[in-house]
């Protein structure tokens, strides 16, 4: 039950072939309403070009660019890179091989043939490339794209008890903090996360996202105004999984989309104002997206607030009218701004009060602000016990009773919920190099304390 947790413990850092969770998955089926946005939106397959909102001059331009990439690729391959039908693909290449653009290289089964460029094919090509290089899916619309966010938006879903208890059964949470979590990340709106460093803020930020629990939909890349704007971000959006056949998922689905777990896009103090708007290559005539765009549906992370290059109020007077009105405003490299959704649980993770950040109407729009604490000493106590077996650190109370009263009572130090698996870590490592079994006695405490503390 969640008032057996302890207070938070983050194991953001955990050795990798170690550390499995503390706590098993909750085993009961999610009680999220809305929790069908498979349902909601599922963007469907098409069998003409027509029906997908773009012009064949595009679809054109992708298969001539593909082909100059590749070398030779047949019609059914082609179909596949750009995610269109095969049958309008291959009437396209028909089309183009009577125009001697393209030539046959080779027959393959089902009918097919590879098809490569011509000479005149090549210019052709080349000429496309100077135009756009982008090589890839074909793109969606841009009102497309709007009305997946809005069948998946992230305030459709609202996380019950149950749905937290999942997403942070590897963290240890009190009750208390339960509470003032839960509401907080319901609401889908924002929250500001502040406390001492250590204590789990970025841990708690990054599991978030699971609480909502489902996957969505998003494009390869969105046409807007004329340019191409890259979206799926292989970096930043984890593909789901699908035990559904291949062949399957082609019938099913419009294959300019991909399923992906609704993202966790986190940022730091290199965020820039650039960032949160359209990036475009004059050399590629590639458009980047921005990190709001790129993370709508799921949650974004800013990490360290307050310790970015621009002034704290910089950043929130972007932000300010699209917190209110869930909308945002970017601006294409022509000048023409599109209106995009804001849709996204935004958390600011600080170290600093947040009155001392920002003023009172920004505050207004972020109605959560969450107190991360210090654990008591039971709480600390209790995870040297987790650690330990989970680093493969022996423990025993003796040598915690020893830690606490010595190096933390006697000169003051406040506790830290990071701190007894970074001592324990300590331990581990000098244990190896001395070539010693791992335990905590004094003497490893002593050195690992010496270490850690060095500078603090």
């Amino acid at each position: 039950m969640i008032a057996k947790k302890p207070t938070i413990a983050t194991l953001r850092n955990k050795p990798a072939a170690e550390t499995p969770q503390i706590l098993p998955p909750i085993e009961q089926p999610s009680t999220q309403q809305g929790n069908g946005d498979m349902d909601r939106f599922k963007p469907a397959a098409f069998k003409t070009i027509k029906k997908s909102g773009l012009a064949d001059s595009l679809i054109e331009s992708l298969v001539f660019k593909w082909l100059h990439a590749s070398g030779k690729m047949t019609g059914r391959e082609l179909a596949t890179a750009t995610g269109m039908p095969a049958k309008p693909i291959i009437e396209m290449l028909a089309n183009l091989k009577s125009r001697q653009f393209v030539q046959y290289k080779d027959s393959t089964a089902m009918g097919d043939f590879e098809y490569a460029l011509t000479d005149a094919g090549r210019q052709r090509a080349l000429a496309f490339i100077v135009e756009c290089s982008y090589v890839g899916h074909a793109p969606v619309t841009l009102d497309a794209y709007i009305k997946s966010v809005e069948a998946q938006s992230i305030t459709r879903v609202q996380p019950r008890e149950a749905d937290l208890q999942r997403a942070f059964s590897d963290l240890l949470i009190n009750e208390k903090m339960f509470e003032r979590l839960g509401p907080a990340i319901n609401s889908g709106r924002g929250l500001f996360l502040y406390g001492f460093p250590g204590n789990g803020k970025t841990s708690i930020s990054e599991r978030i996202t699971a609480c909502f629990g489902d996957d969505v939909w998003v494009p390869y890349a969105i046409q807007a105004g004329g340019e191409i704007i890259t979206f799926f971000d292989a970096e930043n959006h984890e593909p789901a999984d699908s035990d559904m056949p291949d062949i399957l998922k082609e019938q099913a689905v419009d294959a300019r989309w991909i399923k992906i777990k609704r993202p966790t896009i986190i940022t730091g103090g290199e965020l820039t104002m650039e960032a949160l708007d359209l990036c475009h290559n004059p050399m590629t005539k590639i458009t980047e997206p921005s990190l709001q765009l790129k993370s709508n549906t799921g949650t974004l992370v800013i990490d360290d607030f307050g310790r970015q290059r621009m002034r704290p109020i910089e950043l929130l007077n972007r932000w300010i009218v699209p917190l209110e009105r869930r909308q945002d405003y970017l601006s294409l490299a022509s000048g023409k701004k599109i209106k995009v959704p804001f849709d996204q649980l935004i958390i600011f993770s600080t170290n600093l009060e947040p009155k001392d950040l920002v003023d009172d109407a920004f505050l207004r729009r972020i109605p959560y602000k969450i107190h991360v604490i210090d654990p008591s000493e039971d709480e600390f106590r209790q995870l040297f016990d987790i650690m330990g077996p989970i680093i493969g650190v022996k423990t025993s109370p003796e040598a915690i009773d020893y830690l606490v009263e010595t190096h933390y009572k006697a000169v003051d130090r406040p506790f830290r919920c990071c701190q007894p698996r970074d001592i324990l870590l300590q331990i581990k490592n000098s244990s190896a190099y001395g070539g010693r079994a791992p335990e905590a006695d004094p003497q490893s405490l002593d050195a690992a304390v010496d270490n850690y503390f060095a500078v603090m």
